[in-house]
């Protein structure tokens, strides 16, 4: 049984094949477009999938849309009425395009793939708790999603058994831990739905001094359940985030791009630990309505690796699941699975989940795109390719390592990444600056052999999504500087031989050479960008930056 899951018309749009219960292929939009976060109809997604899968539409046994547009209509016009006039602007900006968009999607969806089939709609909610618990390695586990908001549901807790998943809770709109984010977000200078991983980032150089103020934008229940205190927010009735009321509470928003000040860093950290209290007592919430050992976690929130490893550390649950497509790609890959064991009870698969579902590129189809740039280049056997690399990163060199099938995921996992020294502290300046073009405060993510891992990392099991932020072992953060945050923690990134065994291979190449299991890891990208997707893409981004080398398929291109 083949099923297609879409998500689109808000951000992040994907597509997911889902062959009998088990993802296949699964990307998203923007890698094919290079429009960051993009939003439209996956058409390029969708043809990749169907590729991969060897479909055509008319093959499919159903399409599934991960929320109902009818629902999100519903609260976004009820919105608009109550906040009357104050609405007005915003109403007449943007609810034509939302109208047509939300009344067109069944059309749109059989018209362009020309598919007269099972066409289903599943909560957006449903979609992502779907995501995370039928690919996990739990039987039965309480489920917990967490975003800015779906069609009403901000939060919801689920009971998960077998092929069966029950809602049981939910928090509604506008009382949501994302949008709560979001607007200090704006407020902190960046841009919603993109850059709430920088204020967790700038979280780490500040000091939880504001807690009170920021505890003073929700009240939060004994239950878990919490309300946002609404005078200070704004996202009801206008395009800006937070109201005058905020600012009056904080002082003045920083302007984008603006000068960081001390009191920026201090406003993230003090929102950052609020939101893990709030997301432990949501925790405990879910552990209390199912009796359940097991977790698992989706929704944008799941993406704050440092609210995820305080609530590991709490031992509220003896195992934990994340999603690593948690937000609305991710959603996608929820819906068709939804469909797949829910309705048509498809065996669920245990075993470890596969980020690696884009596309690959072979030796053949590399070669051409090599030859055309005049780049010097030559062919290494995967021994020989570990061993050249190991030695570069080592030197200090900056190496692009496009290997394999693309992530699925705003996480770079070693397929499409790029690689540098961690035992360098000038690394992250370098990279920052000269590479990524992005603010200097943004840390780096360290890749570490699995066995490895908790000689380097306080962590109890496995992060091979990137998905946790331990402490560094105090011994060995002068050891890998240049990935340790400065609260000293780090978000790792354990690597098995069993699932990526070249790049398994190249980390204990470099091993090897210096004594350390060790690397920077960062998306293959630069600040703005998607991450790449073709040997085209990779060499644009090798030859508009400060990247050394590159390791494409089987080749190790130079500049010289």
């Amino acid at each position: 049984m083949n099923i297609l899951g879409l998500s689109y018309n808000y951000h992040d749009a994907a597509a997911c094949l889902v062959r009998n219960g088990v993802p296949v292929a699964a990307a998203a939009e923007e890698r094919f477009s290079r429009r960051k976060h993009d939003a439209r109809f996956p058409a390029a997604a969708i043809a990749y999938c169907l590729a991969e899968a060897g479909l055509r539409a008319s093959a499919l046994d159903a399409v599934v849309f991960y929320e109902k547009p009818a629902r999100k209509l519903e609260r976004l016009l009820q919105t608009a009425k109550a906040h009357e006039p104050q609405s007005s602007a915003l109403v007449a900006e943007q609810f034509p395009r939302l109208i047509a968009q939300g009344l067109n999607v069944e059309a749109e969806i059989r018209e362009r793939l020309n598919y007269t089939g099972e066409l289903l709609f599943c909560e957006h909610h449903l979609s992502h708790a779907a995501s995370a618990f039928y690919v996990s390695p739990f039987d039965e586990a309480a489920i917990l999603t967490v975003d800015g908001v779906g069609e009403w549901a901000t939060c919801g807790i689920y009971a998960g058994s077998g092929n069966t998943i029950t809602p049981l809770r939910e928090l509604h709109y506008p009382h949501s831990l994302g949008l709560l984010y979001s607007t200090l977000t704006a407020y902190l200078g960046f841009v919603v739905n993109d850059d709430e991983y920088k204020v967790m980032g700038l979280a780490s150089y500040g000091r939880p001094r504001f807690i009170r103020e920021i505890e003073l934008l929700l009240q939060q229940a004994e239950d878990g359940s919490f309300a946002l205190t609404l005078p200070y927010f704004s996202f009801m009735q206008e395009r800006r985030m937070y109201s005058e009321k905020l600012v009056e509470l904080l002082g003045p928003a920083r302007r984008r791009e603006g000068r960081i000040e001390a009191r920026h860093q201090d406003i993230a950290a003090s929102l950052q630990a609020v939101t893990e209290k709030v997301m432990i007592r949501l925790a405990q919430a879910a552990r209390a309505a199912t009796g359940q050992k097991n977790l698992c976690l989706a929704g944008g929130v799941a993406y704050n690796c440092v609210a995820n490893a305080k609530l590991k550390q709490e031992g509220i649950f003896e195992g934990i699941f994340i999603q690593p497509a948690a937000g609305d790609d991710g959603a996608a890959m929820g819906a068709a699975l939804w469909a797949s064991h829910q309705l048509h009870n498809a065996p669920r698969v245990y075993g470890a989940h596969d980020t690696l579902l884009g596309p690959a590129f072979t030796e053949a189809e590399i070669l051409p795109v090599l030859e055309r740039t005049g780049l010097t280049f030559f062919r290494l056997d995967d021994a020989a390719l570990c061993t050249r690399v190991a030695g570069l990163l080592a030197a200090d060199m900056v190496v692009g390592w496009f290997q394999g099938r693309m992530e699925f995921g705003p996480r770079a996992l070693g397929a499409r990444s790029i690689l540098a020294n961690p035992r360098n502290p000038d690394m992250k300046d370098i990279l920052n600056a000269r590479v990524k073009f992005r603010e200097e405060f943004r840390p780096f993510a360290p890749a570490v052999t699995q066995i490895a891992a908790a000689d380097y990392f306080e962590l109890d099991g496995i992060s091979p999504f990137m998905l946790l932020t331990p402490q560094v072992h105090p011994g060995r953060a002068t050891e890998i500087p240049a990935v340790t945050h400065a609260d000293g923690t780090a978000r790792v990134q354990t690597v098995s031989p069993v699932h990526q065994p070249l790049f398994h291979s190249l980390i204990e190449a470099f091993g090897v050479l210096t004594g350390t299991p060790v690397l920077i890891n960062t998306s293959f990208n630069i600040r703005g960008e998607p991450i790449v997707c073709t040997p085209a893409d990779a060499l644009r981004c090798f030859m508009g930056t400060d990247i050394d080398f590159l390791a494409i398929g089987p080749f190790l291109v130079s500049k010289a």
